[in-house]
Protein backbone atom coordinates (compact mmCIF):
# COMPACT_ATOMS: atom_id res chain seq x y z
CA UNK A 1 0.00 0.00 0.00
CA UNK A 2 0.97 3.62 -0.39
CA UNK A 3 0.57 4.38 3.35
CA UNK A 4 3.94 4.07 5.09
CA UNK A 5 2.90 5.37 8.54
CA UNK A 6 -0.51 6.10 10.03
CA UNK A 7 -0.75 8.39 13.08
CA UNK A 8 -3.48 10.47 14.69
CA UNK A 9 -2.27 13.46 12.66
CA UNK A 10 -2.64 11.66 9.33
CA UNK A 11 -0.58 9.57 6.93
CA UNK A 12 2.93 9.44 5.52
CA UNK A 13 2.42 8.31 1.93
CA UNK A 14 4.80 6.75 -0.62
CA UNK A 15 3.45 8.01 -3.95
CA UNK A 16 6.10 6.28 -6.08
CA UNK A 17 5.50 2.91 -4.41
CA UNK A 18 1.76 3.22 -5.06
CA UNK A 19 2.31 3.73 -8.81
CA UNK A 20 4.63 0.74 -9.01
CA UNK A 21 2.17 -1.48 -7.16
CA UNK A 22 -0.56 -0.76 -9.70
CA UNK A 23 0.45 -3.82 -11.75
CA UNK A 24 2.22 -2.46 -14.82
CA UNK A 25 3.05 -5.91 -16.18
CA UNK A 26 2.48 -6.80 -19.81
CA UNK A 27 2.05 -10.50 -20.56
CA UNK A 28 3.63 -11.84 -23.76
CA UNK A 29 3.02 -15.48 -24.69
CA UNK A 30 5.14 -17.65 -26.93
CA UNK A 31 5.31 -21.35 -27.77
CA UNK A 32 8.32 -23.67 -27.52
CA UNK A 33 8.72 -27.16 -28.99
CA UNK A 34 12.02 -28.89 -28.45
CA UNK A 35 14.58 -26.70 -30.21
CA UNK A 36 11.98 -24.96 -32.34
CA UNK A 37 10.72 -21.55 -31.33
CA UNK A 38 7.26 -20.87 -32.67
CA UNK A 39 5.39 -17.64 -33.30
CA UNK A 40 1.92 -17.42 -31.81
CA UNK A 41 -1.09 -16.44 -33.79
CA UNK A 42 -2.85 -14.94 -30.77
CA UNK A 43 -1.76 -12.85 -27.83
CA UNK A 44 -2.29 -13.56 -24.16
CA UNK A 45 -5.38 -12.92 -22.14
CA UNK A 46 -5.54 -10.60 -19.17
CA UNK A 47 -4.67 -13.42 -16.75
CA UNK A 48 -1.46 -14.23 -18.61
CA UNK A 49 -2.60 -17.62 -19.93
CA UNK A 50 -2.51 -18.40 -23.62
CA UNK A 51 -3.96 -21.23 -25.68
CA UNK A 52 -3.68 -21.17 -29.43
CA UNK A 53 -2.34 -22.84 -32.55
CA UNK A 54 1.24 -22.11 -33.50
CA UNK A 55 3.26 -21.99 -36.69
CA UNK A 56 6.99 -22.79 -36.88
CA UNK A 57 8.97 -19.97 -38.41
CA UNK A 58 12.57 -20.63 -37.42
CA UNK A 59 15.07 -23.39 -37.97
CA UNK A 60 16.34 -25.66 -35.20
CA UNK A 61 19.83 -26.91 -34.60
CA UNK A 62 18.34 -30.08 -33.10
CA UNK A 63 16.44 -31.20 -36.17
CA UNK A 64 14.54 -30.23 -39.30
CA UNK A 65 11.64 -27.84 -39.28
CA UNK A 66 8.40 -29.83 -39.10
CA UNK A 67 6.54 -29.89 -42.35
CA UNK A 68 2.84 -29.57 -43.17
CA UNK A 69 0.75 -32.21 -41.50
CA UNK A 70 3.38 -33.02 -38.86
CA UNK A 71 2.15 -33.10 -35.28
CA UNK A 72 3.97 -30.57 -33.14
CA UNK A 73 3.98 -30.85 -29.37
CA UNK A 74 4.14 -27.34 -28.03
CA UNK A 75 4.38 -25.73 -24.63
CA UNK A 76 2.91 -22.29 -24.05
CA UNK A 77 5.12 -19.99 -22.01
CA UNK A 78 4.46 -16.50 -20.75
CA UNK A 79 6.96 -13.69 -20.40
CA UNK A 80 6.08 -10.75 -18.19
CA UNK A 81 7.41 -7.35 -19.11
CA UNK A 82 7.30 -5.10 -16.05
CA UNK A 83 7.36 -1.32 -16.10
CA UNK A 84 8.12 0.98 -13.15
CA UNK A 85 7.72 4.74 -12.89
CA UNK A 86 10.98 6.61 -13.24
CA UNK A 87 12.46 7.33 -9.80
CA UNK A 88 14.01 10.64 -10.82
CA UNK A 89 10.57 12.24 -10.85
CA UNK A 90 10.42 11.71 -7.07
CA UNK A 91 14.06 12.53 -6.37
CA UNK A 92 13.31 15.60 -4.25
CA UNK A 93 16.44 15.67 -2.10
CA UNK A 94 16.53 19.37 -1.29
CA UNK A 95 13.86 22.02 -0.68
CA UNK A 96 12.89 24.18 -3.63
CA UNK A 97 13.61 27.14 -1.34
CA UNK A 98 15.52 26.38 1.85
CA UNK A 99 14.19 27.56 5.19
CA UNK A 100 16.51 29.31 7.64
CA UNK A 101 17.91 26.86 10.25
CA UNK A 102 15.57 27.94 13.07
CA UNK A 103 12.55 27.27 10.83
CA UNK A 104 13.60 23.75 9.82
CA UNK A 105 11.11 21.11 10.86
CA UNK A 106 13.24 19.19 13.34
CA UNK A 107 15.00 22.25 14.83
CA UNK A 108 12.34 24.95 15.18
CA UNK A 109 10.28 25.55 18.28
CA UNK A 110 6.62 25.86 17.21
CA UNK A 111 5.62 28.12 20.11
CA UNK A 112 8.40 30.64 19.51
CA UNK A 113 7.96 30.71 15.75
CA UNK A 114 4.20 30.98 16.13
CA UNK A 115 4.68 34.07 18.32
CA UNK A 116 7.04 35.58 15.74
CA UNK A 117 4.58 34.84 12.97
CA UNK A 118 1.66 36.40 14.88
CA UNK A 119 3.71 39.51 15.58
CA UNK A 120 4.73 39.72 11.92
CA UNK A 121 1.11 39.30 10.88
CA UNK A 122 -0.06 42.15 13.14
CA UNK A 123 2.74 44.34 11.82
CA UNK A 124 1.59 43.74 8.27
CA UNK A 125 -1.97 44.72 9.15
CA UNK A 126 -0.72 47.95 10.75
CA UNK A 127 1.33 48.69 7.65
CA UNK A 128 -1.74 48.04 5.55
CA UNK A 129 -3.64 50.71 7.46
CA UNK A 130 -0.85 53.27 7.13
CA UNK A 131 0.20 52.58 3.58
CA UNK A 132 -2.03 51.34 0.79
CA UNK A 133 -1.10 48.41 -1.51
CA UNK A 134 1.23 46.63 0.92
CA UNK A 135 -0.93 43.49 0.77
CA UNK A 136 -4.20 43.06 -1.04
CA UNK A 137 -7.24 41.54 0.63
CA UNK A 138 -6.63 38.10 -0.87
CA UNK A 139 -3.12 37.99 0.58
CA UNK A 140 -4.36 39.08 3.99
CA UNK A 141 -7.05 36.38 3.88
CA UNK A 142 -4.36 33.82 3.06
CA UNK A 143 -2.23 34.99 6.00
CA UNK A 144 -5.19 34.72 8.35
CA UNK A 145 -6.00 31.19 7.15
CA UNK A 146 -2.36 30.16 7.48
CA UNK A 147 -2.25 31.42 11.07
CA UNK A 148 -5.16 29.08 11.88
CA UNK A 149 -3.78 25.89 10.35
CA UNK A 150 -0.04 26.45 10.76
CA UNK A 151 0.39 24.79 14.16
CA UNK A 152 -1.62 21.72 13.12
CA UNK A 153 0.49 21.32 9.98
CA UNK A 154 3.78 21.88 11.81
CA UNK A 155 3.17 19.47 14.67
CA UNK A 156 1.45 16.78 12.61
CA UNK A 157 4.16 16.81 9.94
CA UNK A 158 6.86 16.70 12.60
CA UNK A 159 5.41 13.52 14.12
CA UNK A 160 5.01 11.80 10.75
CA UNK A 161 8.53 12.80 9.64
CA UNK A 162 9.99 11.45 12.88
CA UNK A 163 8.32 8.09 12.19
CA UNK A 164 9.64 8.16 8.63
CA UNK A 165 13.17 8.83 9.84
CA UNK A 166 12.98 6.04 12.41
CA UNK A 167 11.80 3.49 9.85
CA UNK A 168 14.36 4.54 7.23
CA UNK A 169 11.76 5.66 4.70
CA UNK A 170 13.16 9.19 5.06
CA UNK A 171 16.88 9.97 5.34
CA UNK A 172 18.18 12.96 7.30
CA UNK A 173 21.57 12.73 5.58
CA UNK A 174 20.97 13.25 1.86
CA UNK A 175 24.62 13.39 0.81
CA UNK A 176 24.46 9.75 -0.28
CA UNK A 177 21.27 10.26 -2.23
CA UNK A 178 21.40 10.83 -5.94
CA UNK A 179 20.90 14.29 -7.37
CA UNK A 180 19.57 13.42 -10.79
CA UNK A 181 18.00 16.14 -12.88
CA UNK A 182 14.28 15.76 -13.35
CA UNK A 183 14.39 16.16 -17.10
CA UNK A 184 11.28 15.23 -19.06
CA UNK A 185 12.15 13.93 -22.53
CA UNK A 186 11.11 16.48 -25.09
CA UNK A 187 8.90 14.14 -27.11
CA UNK A 188 6.57 13.25 -24.21
CA UNK A 189 3.12 14.68 -24.71
CA UNK A 190 1.18 14.13 -27.91
CA UNK A 191 -1.30 16.94 -27.44
CA UNK A 192 -4.15 15.20 -25.63
CA UNK A 193 -5.92 18.45 -24.81
CA UNK A 194 -5.55 19.61 -28.41
CA UNK A 195 -6.98 16.28 -29.58
CA UNK A 196 -10.04 16.82 -27.37
CA UNK A 197 -10.48 20.25 -28.92
CA UNK A 198 -10.18 18.79 -32.42
CA UNK A 199 -12.78 16.16 -31.55
CA UNK A 200 -15.46 18.82 -31.58
CA UNK A 201 -15.01 18.95 -35.37
CA UNK A 202 -15.52 15.19 -35.79
CA UNK A 203 -18.80 14.05 -37.38
CA UNK A 204 -21.57 13.50 -34.86
CA UNK A 205 -21.84 9.95 -33.54
CA UNK A 206 -25.23 8.27 -33.49
CA UNK A 207 -25.45 7.02 -29.91
CA UNK A 208 -27.90 4.25 -30.77
CA UNK A 209 -25.37 2.74 -33.21
CA UNK A 210 -22.29 3.34 -31.08
CA UNK A 211 -20.99 1.24 -28.22
CA UNK A 212 -20.89 2.89 -24.81
CA UNK A 213 -17.75 1.02 -23.69
CA UNK A 214 -14.60 -0.04 -25.51
CA UNK A 215 -12.78 -2.97 -23.87
CA UNK A 216 -9.03 -3.04 -24.47
CA UNK A 217 -7.35 -6.08 -25.96
CA UNK A 218 -3.57 -6.44 -25.87
CA UNK A 219 -1.54 -3.69 -27.49
CA UNK A 220 -4.26 -1.78 -29.25
CA UNK A 221 -4.42 1.16 -31.58
CA UNK A 222 -7.80 2.86 -31.33
CA UNK A 223 -9.14 5.41 -33.82
CA UNK A 224 -9.25 8.81 -32.15
CA UNK A 225 -12.99 9.20 -32.72
CA UNK A 226 -13.75 5.89 -31.00
CA UNK A 227 -11.52 6.70 -28.03
CA UNK A 228 -13.13 10.10 -27.49
CA UNK A 229 -16.73 8.96 -27.86
CA UNK A 230 -16.93 6.18 -25.27
CA UNK A 231 -15.43 4.99 -21.99
CA UNK A 232 -12.41 2.72 -22.46
CA UNK A 233 -11.97 -0.20 -20.06
CA UNK A 234 -9.12 -2.51 -19.14
CA UNK A 235 -11.08 -5.16 -17.27
CA UNK A 236 -8.22 -7.69 -17.23
CA UNK A 237 -5.73 -8.45 -14.46
CA UNK A 238 -2.71 -7.16 -16.36
CA UNK A 239 -1.71 -3.84 -17.88
CA UNK A 240 -2.35 -3.03 -21.53
CA UNK A 241 -0.57 -0.80 -24.01
CA UNK A 242 -2.72 1.69 -25.88
CA UNK A 243 -1.38 3.34 -29.03
CA UNK A 244 -2.82 6.79 -29.71
CA UNK A 245 -1.52 9.01 -32.50
CA UNK A 246 1.65 6.92 -32.63
CA UNK A 247 2.34 7.29 -28.90
CA UNK A 248 2.18 4.42 -26.38
CA UNK A 249 0.35 4.65 -23.06
CA UNK A 250 0.23 2.12 -20.23
CA UNK A 251 -3.26 1.32 -18.93
CA UNK A 252 -3.26 -0.36 -15.49
CA UNK A 253 -5.51 -3.36 -14.77
CA UNK A 254 -9.11 -2.93 -13.63
CA UNK A 255 -9.24 0.70 -14.73
CA UNK A 256 -11.40 2.73 -17.10
CA UNK A 257 -11.22 6.22 -18.54
CA UNK A 258 -12.79 8.79 -20.80
CA UNK A 259 -10.58 11.21 -22.73
CA UNK A 260 -12.63 14.35 -23.37
CA UNK A 261 -13.13 17.91 -22.20
CA UNK A 262 -15.97 19.38 -20.16
CA UNK A 263 -18.16 19.89 -23.22
CA UNK A 264 -18.14 16.14 -24.04
CA UNK A 265 -19.18 14.42 -20.83
CA UNK A 266 -22.13 12.49 -22.26
CA UNK A 267 -20.18 9.20 -22.71
CA UNK A 268 -19.41 9.24 -18.97
CA UNK A 269 -23.10 9.74 -18.18
CA UNK A 270 -24.01 7.00 -20.67
CA UNK A 271 -21.63 4.67 -18.81
CA UNK A 272 -24.50 4.48 -16.30
CA UNK A 273 -22.42 4.08 -13.16
CA UNK A 274 -23.09 5.78 -9.85
CA UNK A 275 -19.97 6.56 -7.86
CA UNK A 276 -19.43 6.28 -4.11
CA UNK A 277 -16.26 8.40 -4.21
CA UNK A 278 -15.63 11.35 -6.53
CA UNK A 279 -12.26 13.15 -6.43
CA UNK A 280 -12.05 16.46 -8.31
CA UNK A 281 -8.91 18.43 -9.19
CA UNK A 282 -10.31 21.46 -11.05
CA UNK A 283 -8.06 23.60 -13.26
CA UNK A 284 -8.49 26.68 -11.10
CA UNK A 285 -8.24 30.06 -12.71
CA UNK A 286 -5.30 32.19 -11.50
CA UNK A 287 -2.74 34.66 -12.84
CA UNK A 288 0.11 32.14 -12.86
CA UNK A 289 -1.83 29.72 -15.05
CA UNK A 290 -2.80 32.51 -17.44
CA UNK A 291 0.82 33.64 -17.77
CA UNK A 292 2.33 30.18 -18.19
CA UNK A 293 -0.42 28.86 -20.48
CA UNK A 294 0.34 25.37 -19.10
CA UNK A 295 -3.27 24.23 -19.30
CA UNK A 296 -6.72 25.61 -19.87
CA UNK A 297 -8.55 26.83 -16.79
CA UNK A 298 -12.22 26.97 -15.85
CA UNK A 299 -14.07 29.77 -14.14
CA UNK A 300 -16.38 29.14 -11.21
CA UNK A 301 -19.65 28.87 -13.15
CA UNK A 302 -18.12 26.25 -15.48
CA UNK A 303 -17.03 24.11 -12.55
CA UNK A 304 -20.56 24.27 -11.13
CA UNK A 305 -21.90 22.76 -14.37
CA UNK A 306 -20.02 19.49 -13.83
CA UNK A 307 -22.83 16.93 -13.40
CA UNK A 308 -21.69 15.58 -10.03
CA UNK A 309 -25.30 15.01 -8.81
CA UNK A 310 -25.96 12.80 -11.85
CA UNK A 311 -22.76 10.80 -11.24
CA UNK A 312 -22.93 10.46 -7.46
CA UNK A 313 -24.47 7.58 -5.54
CA UNK A 314 -26.35 8.33 -2.30
CA UNK A 315 -23.95 9.41 0.45
CA UNK A 316 -21.14 9.77 -2.10
CA UNK A 317 -17.89 11.09 -0.63
CA UNK A 318 -16.75 14.13 -2.64
CA UNK A 319 -13.14 15.32 -2.34
CA UNK A 320 -12.03 18.52 -4.05
CA UNK A 321 -8.45 19.77 -4.39
CA UNK A 322 -8.23 23.51 -3.75
CA UNK A 323 -5.36 25.94 -4.19
CA UNK A 324 -4.33 28.16 -1.28
CA UNK A 325 -6.40 31.06 -2.61
CA UNK A 326 -9.12 31.72 -0.07
CA UNK A 327 -11.43 32.80 -2.88
CA UNK A 328 -11.45 29.23 -4.23
CA UNK A 329 -11.84 27.65 -0.79
CA UNK A 330 -14.85 29.84 0.03
CA UNK A 331 -16.35 29.08 -3.39
CA UNK A 332 -16.17 25.30 -2.81
CA UNK A 333 -17.63 25.43 0.71
CA UNK A 334 -20.19 28.21 0.26
CA UNK A 335 -21.32 27.82 -3.37
CA UNK A 336 -20.14 24.68 -5.14
CA UNK A 337 -20.96 22.04 -2.55
CA UNK A 338 -24.39 23.50 -1.67
CA UNK A 339 -25.17 23.68 -5.41
CA UNK A 340 -24.36 19.95 -5.70
CA UNK A 341 -26.22 19.11 -2.44
CA UNK A 342 -22.94 18.19 -0.78
CA UNK A 343 -22.40 18.87 2.91
CA UNK A 344 -18.87 20.02 3.82
CA UNK A 345 -17.35 17.76 6.48
CA UNK A 346 -13.64 18.56 6.74
CA UNK A 347 -10.55 20.24 5.39
CA UNK A 348 -7.42 18.14 5.03
CA UNK A 349 -3.97 19.22 3.86
CA UNK A 350 -1.41 17.62 1.59
CA UNK A 351 2.05 18.54 2.92
CA UNK A 352 5.03 18.25 0.56
CA UNK A 353 8.39 17.22 1.98
CA UNK A 354 11.83 16.21 0.71
CA UNK A 355 13.45 12.82 1.11
CA UNK A 356 15.17 14.28 4.20
CA UNK A 357 11.84 15.26 5.76
CA UNK A 358 12.07 19.01 5.19
CA UNK A 359 9.24 21.15 3.83
CA UNK A 360 9.80 21.74 0.10
CA UNK A 361 9.13 25.43 0.80
CA UNK A 362 9.39 27.35 4.06
CA UNK A 363 6.14 26.86 5.95
CA UNK A 364 5.77 30.62 6.46
CA UNK A 365 6.70 31.61 2.91
CA UNK A 366 4.66 34.60 1.78
CA UNK A 367 4.71 33.45 -1.85
CA UNK A 368 3.86 29.74 -1.93
CA UNK A 369 3.12 27.27 0.82
CA UNK A 370 4.35 23.66 1.09
CA UNK A 371 0.78 22.44 1.42
CA UNK A 372 -2.49 22.23 -0.52
CA UNK A 373 -6.06 21.90 0.72
CA UNK A 374 -8.61 19.12 0.23
CA UNK A 375 -12.27 19.77 1.04
CA UNK A 376 -14.26 16.64 1.91
CA UNK A 377 -18.04 16.39 1.89
CA UNK A 378 -20.88 13.93 1.36
CA UNK A 379 -23.85 14.06 -0.95
CA UNK A 380 -27.05 14.62 1.01
CA UNK A 381 -29.84 12.29 -0.04
CA UNK A 382 -32.40 9.89 1.37
CA UNK A 383 -31.90 9.56 5.15
CA UNK A 384 -32.45 5.77 5.24
CA UNK A 385 -30.07 5.23 2.35
CA UNK A 386 -27.49 7.49 3.99
CA UNK A 387 -27.66 5.55 7.26
CA UNK A 388 -27.35 2.24 5.43
CA UNK A 389 -24.34 3.43 3.42
CA UNK A 390 -22.69 4.82 6.58
CA UNK A 391 -22.57 1.46 8.35
CA UNK A 392 -19.12 -0.02 8.95
CA UNK A 393 -17.26 3.12 7.88
CA UNK A 394 -15.69 5.75 10.12
CA UNK A 395 -16.90 9.35 10.12
CA UNK A 396 -14.70 11.85 8.31
CA UNK A 397 -12.36 13.52 10.85
CA UNK A 398 -12.11 17.31 10.84
CA UNK A 399 -8.39 17.65 10.11
CA UNK A 400 -5.88 15.18 8.67
CA UNK A 401 -2.52 15.49 6.93
CA UNK A 402 -1.30 13.60 3.89
CA UNK A 403 2.49 13.97 3.96
CA UNK A 404 4.50 12.81 0.95
CA UNK A 405 7.44 13.45 -1.33
CA UNK A 406 5.80 15.19 -4.30
CA UNK A 407 6.27 14.25 -7.92
CA UNK A 408 8.26 16.86 -9.83
CA UNK A 409 5.77 16.62 -12.70
CA UNK A 410 3.25 19.43 -12.46
CA UNK A 411 -0.10 18.56 -10.87
CA UNK A 412 0.65 14.88 -10.20
CA UNK A 413 -1.36 14.54 -6.99
CA UNK A 414 -0.71 11.84 -4.36
CA UNK A 415 -3.02 8.78 -4.35
CA UNK A 416 -6.00 8.88 -2.00
CA UNK A 417 -6.96 5.20 -2.20
CA UNK A 418 -5.12 4.20 0.99
CA UNK A 419 -6.03 7.23 3.09
CA UNK A 420 -9.74 7.01 2.24
CA UNK A 421 -9.98 3.27 2.92
CA UNK A 422 -11.37 3.68 6.46
CA UNK A 423 -14.10 6.07 5.32
CA UNK A 424 -15.60 4.09 2.44
CA UNK A 425 -16.71 0.53 1.95
CA UNK A 426 -14.40 -1.79 0.00
CA UNK A 427 -14.94 -2.35 -3.72
CA UNK A 428 -17.03 0.77 -4.24
CA UNK A 429 -17.20 2.68 -7.51
CA UNK A 430 -14.64 5.50 -7.62
CA UNK A 431 -14.29 8.39 -10.07
CA UNK A 432 -11.60 11.03 -10.57
CA UNK A 433 -12.47 14.17 -12.52
CA UNK A 434 -9.78 16.24 -14.28
CA UNK A 435 -7.42 13.29 -13.86
CA UNK A 436 -4.00 13.11 -15.53
CA UNK A 437 -3.26 9.51 -14.68
CA UNK A 438 -5.10 6.21 -14.16
CA UNK A 439 -5.51 3.97 -11.11
CA UNK A 440 -6.77 0.40 -10.69
CA UNK A 441 -10.33 0.38 -9.42
CA UNK A 442 -11.03 3.92 -10.63
CA UNK A 443 -12.80 5.52 -13.57
CA UNK A 444 -10.86 8.61 -14.68
CA UNK A 445 -11.93 11.52 -16.83
CA UNK A 446 -10.14 14.55 -18.27
CA UNK A 447 -8.73 16.09 -21.41
CA UNK A 448 -5.25 14.89 -20.35
CA UNK A 449 -6.35 11.73 -18.59
CA UNK A 450 -3.52 9.67 -20.14
CA UNK A 451 -0.79 12.29 -19.70
CA UNK A 452 1.27 10.54 -16.99
CA UNK A 453 0.54 7.10 -18.49
CA UNK A 454 2.89 7.81 -21.40
CA UNK A 455 5.31 4.90 -21.62
CA UNK A 456 8.34 7.21 -21.53
CA UNK A 457 7.54 8.16 -17.93
CA UNK A 458 8.24 4.50 -17.11
CA UNK A 459 11.31 2.28 -17.19
CA UNK A 460 11.34 -1.29 -18.48
CA UNK A 461 12.47 -3.22 -15.41
CA UNK A 462 12.83 -6.84 -16.39
CA UNK A 463 11.62 -9.81 -18.40
CA UNK A 464 10.56 -12.88 -16.49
Amino acid sequence: MSVVHRLTAGWLVDHLSFINQCGYEICDSFAYSGGVTLNTSVTSTGDCHATSTFAATSSSRDGPIPGPGDVIETESRTAKTRYVFREEFFDVSKPHIAAVPEEQLWQGCPEVIMWIFSFFHCLLILQKRKRKCVFNQGELDALEYHSKVRNLIWEGTLHLVQEGLKSGFLHRNTTELSCRKNVVPGHIGCGLAELCEMAKQFPAVNESDHQAVHVLDDETSIPEQDLLSCVTENSSNSAKILVLMGQKYLVPPKSSFLLSDISCLQPLLSYKKKYDVIVIDPPWENKSVKRSNRYSHLCSWQIKQIPVPALAAPNCLVVTWVTNRQKHLRFVKDELYPYWSVKTLAEWHWVKITRAGEFVLPLDSLHKKPYEVLVLGRVQGDVKETLRKSEDVLPIPEHKLIVSIPCSLHSHKPPLTGVLADFIKPDVERLELFARNLQPGWTSWGNEVLKFQHIDYFTLLQNE
